[in-house]
């Protein structure tokens, strides 16, 4: 079951009204799009998802709150295209974490508990996997993209490791990787938590290219917002973050070489303002493990 992440936060921080224009850049499994549907009647839903298989799950789930909705089967880097329609929204919501039926399917090889086919793919019609970074990358490149995605420390050993263990066998499968990476960091280590999840993480970014198509979609949809209207953002881990935070500082600050004249010409000032920048509760913690790494930024259009 997919508990959707700060949703009430989010709800509240999308101030939406009921003839809202609203876009869901990552509809996933719906709950978020669930909710604001129930708070627009007069307004409108665009929810985009590349993946199908969220997309025939999240449709059902929608039809029970309206039919003022579109579903678009793309990813969230062609949110430009919404330019062409002269469409000017009140909200637009980014949630970059992994849906939790994603994880959950072992199919899908995004998780490491669970042994499946190494793939990754949010997108199913994509050809580069899981399977193709660990096998054919180089020594340096997979070295790179772990310490770079994953910020995992013990990067070149697990690179060496997986290299070494190729010379006799291709790696096949999610648990046959993950044995590969425990057995190559230092006991203590281990101890801190399973040290394939950052890696697993580094691996799945690659495949779908995620920090350079949210850092493009983000930029883009800064320009879709009406005046009032605002982009609230999940992340779940600090490069995303990272990203976020930097776009919406230059958008909601004045050029640094004009910060000292007396006056700001009125074509300098800052044309958004930050609103929220939030973590979850102790409580939804509990409740929702995965959310502890969680976090919820909002920027307005002014």
């Amino acid at each position: 079951m997919h508990i959707s992440v700060l949703l009430n936060e989010t709800i509240k921080y999308l101030n939406l009204k009921e003839d809202s224009i609203i876009i869901d850049a990552t509809l996933g499994y719906g709950g978020h799009s669930f909710e604001i549907l129930k708070k627009i009647p007069k307004g409108y839903l665009y929810a985009v998802d590349q993946d199908k298989e969220a997309i025939k799950y999240a449709d059902e789930k929608l039809k029970k709150a309206g039919s003022n909705y579109e579903i678009i089967n793309s990813n969230f880097a062609n949110i430009k295209e919404f330019q062409k329609k002269n469409l000017k929204v009140d909200g637009i919501l980014f949630d970059l974490g992994v849906s939790s039926p994603q994880l959950d399917n072992a199919e899908r090889g995004f998780s490491f508990h669970k042994d499946a086919k190494l793939d990754m793919r949010m997108d199913q019609d994509k050809s580069l996997t899981a399977y193709d970074v660990v096998n054919n990358y180089s020594y340096e490149k997979l070295a790179d993209i772990f310490y770079k995605y994953g910020e995992e420390k013990y990067s070149r050993s697990i690179a060496k490791a997986i290299i070494q263990y190729k010379e006799t066998k291709k790696i096949e499968g999610t648990t046959e990787l993950a044995e590969i990476i425990k057995s190559s960091v230092p006991e203590k280590y281990r101890k801190k938590g399973h040290p394939a999840r950052k890696v697993f993480q580094a691996i799945r970014i690659e495949v779908n290219n995620e920090l350079e198509v949210f850092e493009i979609a983000l930029k883009d949809a800064l320009k879709l917002l009406k005046p009032g209207g605002r982009i609230c953002v999940i992340t779940f881990h600090s490069l995303e973050d990272r990203i976020c935070k930097q776009i919406f500082n230059e958008a909601s600050s004045i050029p640094r070489e004009l910060m000292k004249l007396p006056v700001i010409p009125e074509e300098y000032k800052p044309k958004f303002k930050i609103v929220a920048n939030i973590a979850p509760t102790a409580i939804e913690i509990d409740n929702n493990p995965r959310s502890r790494s969680a976090r919820l930024r909002v920027i307005e259009r002014v």
